[in-house]
């Protein structure tokens, strides 16, 4: 058998169908019998409202049957919509398909639809009623789909459905589980995956099949890592991580090819925020990246993200020096763009701001300089940022971090431009790591810019710190609060910290919903990203 791990595009039914057929007939010429790829991997995953189109939904069966009449020979199992005959209210269901001989053999519908974090499958499809077993190489199939894999009652202290269908597929005489999944990435998530799957395969004493999709799709980067997993809970073959793959395993004697996956956390993020960036710009018809940079650590790890994304003739740095900004920050900003090999502008914004200032004089007549003057800089880098854009029709990437998108360091309509926030899910101090890694393999982020106080240059002297607490302790706070919901007492408490200072953090936090609802999309690769897996009003008071 194999396990055909690939990238596919929502929409892209001729792209993801060629993928499908080329892996197919690769699985077929290496001798395998059957080659499973992932959920919705025939339209792309998360599709979202689109199937609510009969155009869309009707591409999909067309295209299906294409599959099915170019990989006879092999028997091919692939995610796909199909129409939904229930009570619902809904137009299609999540379903897998066994193609042979030219046409679909076998089709089992999803019945565990997820509506957690970046999930709202219930809104889209109807559930499965039923599932059915099918034969295959001497084997009774249990065929699922992603989420029914996610409710074995052994592995979860608290199972979010009363039903389980790996369990009742097993009780109906299954003995070999396969499970064809859009599983996404985050930090933890290969180990946390690769353990549930382990403690299905060991409780119903199974062999255990997992094809992941690979790929960004929006703020979403799946990482592949497919895996076999014997009934012991042995992986006896795995999948890349983070690129498309072909695994091989033998169905009789339990044993299959193991390729490497990228290991530690600081290389896993890496790579998943370099494989979202490529797929988002791709996906999205860009070739170019613009960047502002200001010689500070954040910008310089969006450029080395981008770079390794689209290559470093893709990728343009901007310099945007204003009243306040330091020559260091100028020459690091040129040296970073000259150790990546990318092009670099340097344009001043002290004309911009100055004219901004003058046709504010009158207004501001008597009022004292503040947060005001500080927000017009940004304001202006952004323009020029946007302008930049329009011209080349290159997309704009922008730089905040997860820090300061969370208690709201960063300006609408300035720093918050752009087409893909990168790093927004990224914490300050896992910045500063990521940077650290990238240096360990080579060095492009000058010493200085990892050495120097963290600063927004829009005021003399100014420091991150002079606003917020040490990053340390902001990143401590925003992990139990954001990610954990923990309340103000218990994140004082466990971290030993100053309540007060807790308290004014999630009171930023809760202040700063207009901000975030207005960033650009990023990419998700923490249990718990700001974005549409976090859903929060804008008019609400806040606790703290």
């Amino acid at each position: 058998m194999a396990l055909g791990q690939i990238n596919p595009t929502v929409g892209d039914f001729s792209g993801n169908a060629t993928k499908i057929i080329d892996f197919s007939r690769r699985a077929q010429a290496a001798g395998a019998g059957l080659v499973l790829f992932p959920e919705l991997s025939v339209c792309g995953y998360p599709p979202r409202d689109l199937v609510e189109r009969p155009s869309f939904v009707a591409r999909n069966r067309e295209t299906v049957e294409r599959i099915a009449a170019e990989t006879q020979g092999i028997a091919v199992i692939c995610g796909l919509v199909t129409p939904a005959h229930s009570d619902t209210g809904k137009a299609v269901m999540n379903s897998a398909a066994l193609l042979m001989d030219g046409k679909v053999a076998f089709v089992q519908s999803k019945m565990l639809l997820p509506t957690y974090d970046v999930f709202d499958e219930m809104r889209n499809f109807a559930p499965a009623k039923s599932q059915e077993l099918f034969s295959f190489c001497g084997n009774r199939m249990a065929l699922t789909i992603c989420e029914d894999a996610w409710n074995d009652k052994s592995f979860w202290r608290k199972q979010l459905y009363t039903v389980d269908p790996v369990e009742s597929l097993i009780k109906a005489g299954g003995n070999f589980v396969l499970n064809i999944s859009a599983s996404p990435f985050w930090i933890g998530k290969r180990e946390f995956r690769r353990d549930m799957l382990a403690s299905i395969a060991r409780q119903h004493k199974v062999p255990v099949v997992l094809v992941n999709q690979v790929g960004g799709n929006d703020s979403l980067v799946f990482d592949g890592s497919s895996l076999v997993l014997n009934p012991e809970g042995q992986v006896i073959a795995q999948g890349r991580s983070f690129q498309e793959d072909l695994v091989f395993f033998d169905s009789h004697d339990l044993s299959g090819e193991i390729h490497d996956q990228v290991a530690g956390e600081e290389a896993s993020v890496y790579s998943a925020l370099v494989l979202g960036t490529r797929d988002y710009m791709q996906k999205c018809g860009f070739r170019k990246a613009i960047i502002g940079l200001s010689g500070g650590i954040d910008s310089a790890l969006t450029a080395v993200v981008a770079a390794d994304a689209v290559g470093q003739e893709n990728v343009i740095g901007v310099g945007m020096p204003g009243p306040y900004s330091s020559q260091g920050s100028i020459d690091d900003a040129r040296s970073l763009a000259k150790n990546l090999g990318i092009h670099f502008e340097l344009l001043s914004i002290n004309p911009a701001y100055e004219a901004y200032c003058q046709t504010l004089h009158d207004v501001f007549s008597g009022q004292k300089e503040d947060v005001t003057e500080e927000n017009i800089q940004s304001r202006a880098r952004g323009t020029l940022l946007m302008a930049l854009s329009n011209k080349f029709g290159a997309i704009v990437l922008s730089t905040g971090n997860k820090s300061e998108l969370g208690v709201g360091y960063c300006t609408l309509y300035g720093d918050m431009v752009g087409g893909l926030a990168v790093i927004s899910d990224v914490s300050k101090t896992l910045v500063y790591r990521l940077s650290e890694y990238v240096n360990s393999q080579r060095s492009v982020i000058p010493q200085a810019t990892l050495e120097k106080p963290p600063s927004a240059e829009l005021r003399p002297n100014q420091k991150d710190s002079d606003f917020l607490p040490p990053y340390e302790i902001l990143d401590a706070v925003l992990e139990d609060y954001v990610e954990d919901s923990h309340p103000a007492e218990c994140i004082a408490t466990d971290r030993g910290l100053d309540i007060e200072v807790v308290r004014r953090v999630i009171r930023l936090v809760d202040r700063a919903e207009y901000k975030r609802q207005q960033a650009a999309p990023g990419l998700k690769i923490s249990p718990k990203a700001f974005g549409y897996g976090r859903r929060f009003p804008i008019a609400a008071k806040s606790e703290a």
